[in-house]
């Protein structure tokens, strides 16, 4: 696959003289999960966005966007959409769309259109807005403090696995009312696997295991709504259960509903910790200041969220035939906003590659944008206060060996570390306060909505 400049409407057109660096650098970005792409994506960012920053990939007919400006438009402007079909086909043949597991995808609300993508939407939106969010803090923090509790008094823990991923993932089990003693499978995995977005066509024996794992979890969601049907609870799976009595969604749109909050609900909030914990360590002065001002906890990590997004690209395919940062993206291509490029754009953020907690105006396009907001923003940004307030306010001298070359997780479009060794010699018996860091980040400045936790 090769990406080339397009300075013409049609990109048959010559490409352009170029030299070795630039093309190194697309052979880069175009094996995102290499070893030495994961280590530094952002050098290869940054010359494709001084140099490059709309490149035209021939092969799939698509487009890479790495400017703030570019991005931006493209995740707003409703002649972009999401049709995830035509790219699933082109890379794993015809019929790959009618499988059980593409299928399920392709109901899910995160790639829907309008009218469907606001229809299903606001089934859900009141259990996310901010006043709903914020009312859940105290049970976010309970379970981060119950979290640090079960960590050995000193020594070496993985906080990915210990900490970073069962946070988010019981907030978001308790919000749907996934029973507790279920909860566990989906610690250990993914509920949707990313191996049907990577651009290697599927084997036959590949497929099978994906069908066969989806479908696995499709019989258990449905037990789970036939238990709400006959005794709703106050949790998401009984709200959407009695959406779909009411006609409001088919059985397919509330299996996909289900799955998308579930992966949408705590993927970047994983990622948000671990790669904030590692960016605040290798900035000590930084780590330091935020120890010293916990009330900088709020901006912290929206400046953690645009210097390591946890969601690294967001692709829009062109309804119509649009104009985007001087070139014609005609109807059917596809844009891929590289939103961790988008994130660095120096004619945005100043001295963009240095992170700065006390940063202002820190609008990072982490959560995407237009009518494809992600629904889960505000609790991620809540969760991500209370993670990284409760690990450094109980584990006061927490160090990572591991600074200089993580183990990052071979990732298509998340960005996320795959293990987070850290050390410390105490653990402070005493709870979080969540007053001391978390507070709105939005509009909302009271909680007056019911918490579903117990």
């Amino acid at each position: 696959m090769e990406l080339s400049t397009a300075t013409h409407v049609h990109p048959s057109e010559p490409k352009v003289s170029e030299d070795e660096e630039l093309r190194a650098a697309r052979r880069r970005l175009l094996n995102p999960t290499s070893a030495e792409f994961l280590q530094d994506p952002y050098a290869t960012y940054a010359l494709l966005r001084e140099r490059q920053p709309l490149c035209y990939r021939p092969r799939s007919n698509a487009w890479v966007a790495t400017r703030y400006e570019d991005a931006q438009a493209v995740l707003r402007d409703p002649c972009f959409g999401r049709d995830p079909e035509p790219t699933f086909e082109a890379i794993h043949g015809p019929g790959i769309n009618d499988e059980p597991v593409v299928r399920n995808f392709n109901r899910m609300m995160i790639v829907r259109n309008d009218p469907d993508h606001s229809r299903l939407r606001k089934l859900v939106n009141a259990s996310f807005n901010a006043r709903r969010v914020l009312s859940l803090k105290a049970a976010i923090a309970r379970i981060a403090n119950e979290l640090v509790d079960r960590l050995p008094a000193s020594g070496e823990v993985d906080l990915m696995v210990d900490f970073a991923r069962p946070l988010p993932v019981t907030v978001i089990c308790e919000l749907l009312g996934i029973p507790e003693a279920d909860r566990q499978r989906f610690i250990d995995r993914r509920v949707v696997s990313e191996r049907i977005f990577v651009p290697v066509p599927l084997t036959p024996e590949e497929l099978a295991e994906e069908n066969r794992r989806f479908l696995e979890l499709r019989d258990y969601f449905l037990s789970l709504c036939a238990e709400r049907r006959r005794a709703p609870r106050e949790d998401l799976i009984s709200d959407l259960v009695a959406a779909k009595e009411r006609g409001e969604l088919d059985e397919e749109e509330l299996i996909a509903m289900i799955a998308v909050i579930f992966n949408a609900g705590h993927d970047t909030t994983v990622n948000l910790i671990g790669n904030g914990l590692l960016a605040l360590h290798r900035h000590p002065e930084q780590l330091a200041l935020l120890r010293a001002r916990p009330d900088l906890m709020p901006s912290a990590v929206d400046e953690l969220l645009r210097y390591d997004s946890s969601v690294q690209t967001s692709d829009r395919r062109a309804l119509e035939s649009v104009e985007l940062g001087g070139q014609r993206i005609e109807k059917g291509q596809l844009v891929v906003c590289v939103l961790g490029a988008a994130n660095r754009d120096p004619e945005v953020y100043p001295d963009p590659d240095r992170l700065d907690i006390t940063r202002s105006g820190t609008k990072p396009v982490a959560f995407g944008g237009g009518i494809h907001f992600c629904l889960g923003a505000q609790l991620a940004r809540i969760e991500g206060q209370i993670a990284l307030g409760a690990l450094l306010s109980r584990l006061p001298d927490i160090s990572l060996p591991e600074l200089e070359r993580p183990e990052w997780s071979p990732s298509v479009f998340l960005r996320g570390l795959e293990t987070l060794p850290a050390r410390y010699q105490r653990r402070l018996d005493s709870g979080f306060d969540v007053a001391a860091t978390a507070r709105p980040t939005g509009a909302a400045t009271k909680a007056t909505a019911r918490c579903p936790f117990h």
